[in-house]
């Protein structure tokens, strides 16, 4: 359950970043850009130092849904492993979700070898979880935007790519933030008034 305000605290944040990058409330964010204005880099498994490509390969390749994407933080500067093998849209959506977790402020994952040499990296507590999920959407399309898709009876199809995401993120913000209804609401009245 998220606190009361922390959904129209985290559509304020993507406006307000969205107007420190030059961008309007409506515009497509470049998640990228997000994160090197941030001062937040973004690796893939074959930019980290000394892995063998044995491990990149099970990472990429034999188990690639196993992963998303990863925040460390070394030397006080976060950094965000990506999984490069996944479609943009989802590189996106999960760049973004930890890109969330950072602007949230939780503490980012520690990583821990385990005597046989596995890796083990501590996960956030799922009311962290949920609040990136949420702050994530927010950040790819803000309700600002969805209105006008909505308003504007725009393609699902081409919305998704202009702002680089799934169309089932689509869906799912346009349903958990209710402005498809708002707008059939405001359609259904209309359309009574004039036919009165």
């Amino acid at each position: 359950m998220l606190i009361r305000g922390f959904k129209s605290w985290c559509e304020n944040v993507s406006v307000q970043l969205r107007k420190d990058l030059g961008l309007t409330p409506i515009e497509p964010l470049d998640v990228n850009a997000l994160a090197d204005w941030l001062d937040i880099e973004i690796w893939t498994p074959h930019q980290v130092p000394g892995l063998e490509s044995k491990w990149t390969q099970i990472l990429l390749k034999k188990d690639p849904d196993a992963w998303s994407a990863v925040t460390l933080v070394i030397n006080a500067k976060n950094l965000i492993i990506l999984n490069s093998s996944h479609s943009k849209a989802r590189q996106a959506s999960d760049l973004t979700h930890e890109l969330s977790h950072i602007l949230i402020g939780h503490e980012a994952g520690r990583v821990d070898i385990s005597p046989d040499g596995l890796l083990i990296l501590s996960t956030y507590n799922r009311d962290q979880e949920d609040e990136a999920n949420w702050m994530a959407g927010c950040l790819l399309l803000p309700r600002e935007a969805l209105a006008v898709i909505i308003k504007q009876d725009v393609d699902f199809e081409i919305t998704a790519k202009k702002y680089g995401v799934s169309r089932e993120m689509l869906r799912w913000r346009i349903n958990v933030t209710g402005v498809q209804r708002q707008f059939a609401r405001g359609r259904k009245r209309t359309h009574v008034r004039s036919v009165q």
